[in-house]
């Protein structure tokens, strides 16, 4: 067969192709990008499921990166002379408030270009392994509390700054976040959706971004990867790929150290712009920022001749006008008990208690305290406008921004190997999402005939119980014991060659994709639960923490080998007429790729998934498979590996069932107990969904063969 993939997976770039979008998602898209910077970011940040999300990222791709770029020796040097200049303008903005506060979106979001690089299109690729095993090290290894972002959020608390986490509705507001900042960082999201097809520049702004270091030096922090592992995983990339590889990857290069440098003049100039300001502009700041949300909170309250209420609804309203008003009104006058109005309703007990942070409550009582003093200088607004051109400049680009790769086409039904194929390349074919989805609630809603049935299943039990932690860890551990390790007894007959590899042909479509149920989880502005970095740390077992050796799609690959098949990768369309691999068991891999590309949606279900297959890496099936592999002379490292990593007393099976315990508990302790039952259920279809495809005797037992349910298991 032509097109056969072999180790060392050398892989540096997709090829080019088309990228598939609906009518309706080219409509959806075009308002996303007409809004405001704040709320295209939060798109990016929060929406990983749509169709739309792909496209905004895609043209904002198009409007950022350039066509040329000097070439990589000239790129080394500029990056370090680069990382210089901007390391003296730093030194005097470290201990800013303002500019920590004003960079902390691109601060915290610092490496997210790597979440979404591991990926069934892109495993087991040499440099997305040396990728993960970066990213693996800035997520902590696990440990939520040593992860990057986190690092730098306690850095910057210690300096004053306090913000809500990243996905929070507020966190720009609270950052004080001007378009540039908002621009920048819609970027670096961006190429968080689509790093298959953009691993060039994924590799070049990696490198860029963490060895210009701009934040470590802002925040006084330790780097993470040192510039020698940098460089040398750049190094070592270059080396294997070709001349218009290694150009996109400098064009990346040349991108950041742009961006980079824009950011750091932006801050620059704030710090400066912040500090000549006069008490009257620092006050008409703070009015400003929280006049659009006043509302009619001020109920009867009069500024001048009109109700403060009306004054705030205006659309332009005239700060210095105000505030010339403000400063002759009433709520300044000293009182007899305290100061004047206005300071005491800003205290404990008062209407405006807790509106303004403690900075801008002292501005409020030195300015007052000014008023009152006879002070009556002319108001002369100076309005902030830092970084207001070259965001203007970007918004262009993006509203002009046209890529010809982009294709309308309406998803069509598709035969399994046209939608396995297009879901394992889903940034090409996310008009495929809509379908993908509806496939996916289709099979968990049938999979639910196995709450009634599911005892008499071989390897799962899937009959519904009522939750609790204790009945969990009872079911996992009587079907961990009963079905999969007691009934385990070595063969006393081994079944021939050609059975033996036939046998294995019919599991290897989902070693292929292993670990993907997991890969789309615990992103940025998605992992705040604990769940999350435990379902990360599963993940990154699942692909060796980086380590090629221990990577368990190589691990697949391996076996594929020793079988004497030839298949291509999954990536490659000639996937697609492949002949190794029987047609009719692709609805098992397919529902994991439906399931996975909607990781918000079906995060309880994945949940439960993830107990049901992690429990079946272990036990008499597995052990069968190791014994028929050896005595054949064929490769038995994937069962070898899974039998020693999904073990009930420690490894994956029991985080599995801890992973479950752990988000119900959550959400018993955040929405209350009542709001468990529904989410449990949710959880255990998911399970069930697992069995579903494996109970084959079991669901033929209650199909007859011309019903829907039956044509679905297959």
């Amino acid at each position: 067969m032509n097109d056969t993939f072999e180790l060392p997976d050398t892989m540096t770039a997709l090829p080019s192709r088309p990228f598939e979008f609906s009518k309706l998602a080219v409509d959806e898209t075009a308002t996303i990008l007409a809004a405001e910077p704040d709320v295209l970011f939060h798109r990016l940040l929060r929406d990983q499921e749509s169709e739309s999300t792909f496209l905004a990222a895609r043209r904002i791709l198009s409007a950022f990166l350039p066509a040329d770029a000097t070439d990589s020796d000239t790129l080394a040097a500029q990056l370090l002379s680069t990382r210089d200049e901007l390391a003296a303008v730093l030194r005097d903005l470290a201990h800013d408030e303002d500019v920590l506060r004003q960079r902390a979106p691109l601060s915290l979001l610092g490496g997210c270009w790597l979440e979404a690089v591991s990926q069934p299109a892109t495993q087991p690729a040499i440099i997305v392994n040396r990728l993960y095993a970066q990213h693996f090290r800035q997520r902590g290894e696990g440990n939520p509390q040593r992860a990057v972002h986190n690092v730098r959020r306690r850095a910057m608390e210690a300096m004053g700054v306090y913000l809500p986490e990243i996905g929070a509705a507020d966190f720009l507001r609270r950052a004080n976040a001007r378009q540039l900042t908002a621009l920048h960082a819609c970027f670096y999201l961006a190429l968080t959706r689509l790093p298959a097809n953009f691993l060039p520049e994924v590799v070049g702004v990696h490198h860029a971004f963490h060895t210009l270091g701009v934040d470590d030096l802002l925040a006084g922090t330790s780097p993470v990867l040192s510039e020698q592992e940098l460089r040398d995983v750049l190094t070592e990339y270059l080396g294997m790929a070709d001349e218009p590889t290694r150009h996109r990857t400098a064009a990346a290069i040349q991108l950041v150290i742009t961006l980079e440098r824009e950011h750091v003049a932006m801050l620059a100039e704030l710090s400066a712009w912040r500090a000549g300001l006069s008490l009257e502009s620092r006050v008409a700041e703070i009015i400003a920022r929280h006049a659009p949300m006043a509302g009619r909170q001020h109920g009867g309250v009069r500024i001048g001749e009109l109700l403060l209420s009306d004054t705030f609804g205006e659309p332009d309203l005239d700060l210095a006008a105000f505030l010339a008003e403000f400063r002759e009104s009433r709520q300044l006058r000293p009182e007899p008990d305290g100061p004047c109005r206005f300071i005491r309703a800003m205290k404990f007990g008062g209407p405006m208690f807790g509106i303004f942070d403690e900075r801008e409550a002292a501005t409020f009582r030195d300015w007052v305290a000014t008023v009152q003093a006879g002070h009556r200088p002319e108001i002369v607004i100076s309005p902030n406008t830092v970084g207001d051109g070259r965001a203007q400049a970007w918004r262009r680009a993006i509203a002009d921004s046209a890529p010809a790769d982009v294709v309308i086409a309406e998803p069509e039904p598709f035969n399994d190997r046209e939608l396995f194929y297009r879901l394992a390349n889903i940034e090409n074919f996310p008009n495929t999402l809509p379908l993908a989805r509806q496939r996916a609630e289709r099979y968990l809603a049938d999979a639910e005939i196995l709450f009634t049935h599911g005892a008499a299943g071989r390897y799962t039990d899937a009959t519904w119980f009522e939750y609790s932690a204790e009945a969990l860890y009872e079911r996992a551990e009587r079907v961990y014991w009963d079905k999969l390790v007691d009934p385990y007894s070595p063969l006393e007959t081994i079944p021939d060659r050609d059975e033996v590899i036939f046998t294995q042909t019919t599991y290897l479509l989902g070693y292929l994709i292993d670990g993907a149920w997991l890969h789309r989880l615990g992103h940025l502005g998605h992992g705040e639960r604990d769940s999350d970095a435990m379902l990360f740390s599963i993940y990154a077992d699942e692909m060796g923490h980086g380590d090629l050796r221990k990577n368990h799609i190589t691990l697949t690959h391996r076996v594929i080998a020793s079988l004497g098949l030839r298949l291509p990768h999954i990536r490659d369309a000639a996937f697609m007429e492949q002949d190794e691999l029987p047609d009719d068991l692709y609805g098992f891999s397919i529902h994991q790729l439906c399931m996975c590309l909607h990781p918000d949606r079906f995060y309880n279900e994945i949940l439960g998934y993830n107990l049901a297959i992690e429990m079946f890496g272990s036990g008499e099936l597995r052990l069968h498979e190791a014994q028929k592999l050896r005595h054949h002379g064929f490769d038995d490292c994937y069962e070898a590996a899974h039998l020693a990593i999904d073990n009930f007393s420690a490894g994956h099976t029991r985080q599995a069932a801890d992973i479950i315990v752990s988000y119900l508990d959550s959400v018993a302790r955040t929405v209350g107990e009542a709001a468990v039952g529904e989410e449990w259920r949710r959880v255990w279809r998911g399970y069930a969904s697992f069995a579903y495809f494996v109970e084959h005797q079991l669901l033929r037992g209650l199909t007859s063969p011309g019903d829907d349910l039956a044509e679905l298991m297959i």
